[in-house]
């Protein structure tokens, strides 16, 4: 008999007023790291802010670590950190005062509360600037703050919203490194929501789509991004549209991603060994082959067109 699901939700239908923001959504989450994937305005935010209790279903149920909401709300968010989009610090106080009035907010004692703020700060690596005030951080120092004060009271799930929003790539990689370690070491699970592809590959291992009010795809990260059987990418030193007419004339499908690389298709009757003799031939060389994996973000582009 399996576990019961971290999420279950069942025919969910969220309205603002008239305008259906969910329609009949349905899907189970049994744990693991999962990205939550959709154009704006496929109402992300919405699913996040309804596991949390803070939006009311029209029609459907849905249940978090097997209690219902809204009716168990209070134990529901016992047991998640949450990570919204917009910003939640306090300009005027320091960090650690910030996550110690929030750890009581939770229900731990003051030395609970302050034992964990400093815990959680180490944790993100903002130690050495636990005391300064918050309007004195960067935006990247208040992404951390974000992060620490959602892991404070030790959750079992993690709600991410657009946790790399306003930073620059090195500031994103560092996030979303210790997002990825925060799964891994804590044993979390987390649904994590972007609209950035790159950020939810490098830390999911199952995507889920939205659009326009429905869910349309549930994909497996590993699968989607295996290897291709008969699919290269290869770079020559020169001649590139020759080689690449050689090898149309030999029967391999080719296409140029870029300049200097060339996709190429191989039939089944094909070998690699194919791709070097032509490059013999024209008196190049083959710098570069390694096999094509699937491509999220043609996946994705897929599953939003309906093809």
């Amino acid at each position: 008999m399996g576990t019961s699901p971290l999420i279950e939700i069942t025919g969910l239908t969220v309205r603002y007023g008239s305008f259906c923001a969910l329609d009949n959504l349905s899907l189970e989450i049994h744990g693991g790291t999962i990205g939550l994937l959709g154009p704006n305005g496929a109402w992300k935010s919405t699913l996040i802010r309804t596991l949390l209790g803070y939006n009311r279903a029209a029609s459907g149920t849905v249940k978090v670590f097997g209690y219902e909401l809204p009716k168990s709300v209070i134990a529901v968010r016992q047991r998640i950190g949450y990570m919204p989009e917009r910003e939640v610090n306090s300009p005027k106080i320091s960090a650690v005062n910030f996550l110690n009035y929030l750890g009581r907010l939770a229900g731990m004692r003051q030395v609970d509360a302050m034992e964990r703020s400093h815990e959680a700060l180490n944790y993100v690596g903002l130690g050495e600037a636990r005391y300064r005030k918050m309007e004195t951080y960067s935006t990247g120092m208040l992404q951390r703050v974000k992060l620490a004060q959602a892991i404070i009271h030790d959750p079992k799930l993690l709600l991410l919203d657009e946790p790399t929003n306003g930073l620059d790539p090195r500031g994103r990689l560092e996030i979303l490194d210790l997002i990825r370690e925060i799964a891994a070491e804590r044993k979390v699970s987390l649904l994590l929501s972007s609209h950035l592809l790159p950020d939810v590959q490098h830390v999911c291992d199952r995507v889920i789509v939205l659009h326009q009010s429905k869910m349309v795809d549930d994909m497996d990260m590993a699968a989607l991004t295996a290897p291709r059987s008969g699919y290269y990418e290869l770079r020559v030193r020169d001649d590139h549209d020759g080689y690449a007419a050689a090898l149309e004339e030999q029967g391999v499908s080719c296409s140029h991603h870029r300049e200097d690389l060339i996709h190429v298709r191989l039939e089944e009757t094909q070998s690699p060994r194919l791709l070097f003799e032509l490059a013999v031939a024209r008196q190049t060389q083959v710098r570069h082959l390694e096999p094509l994996r699937g491509d999220l973000a043609e996946a994705f582009m897929k599953s939003i067109s309906g093809s």
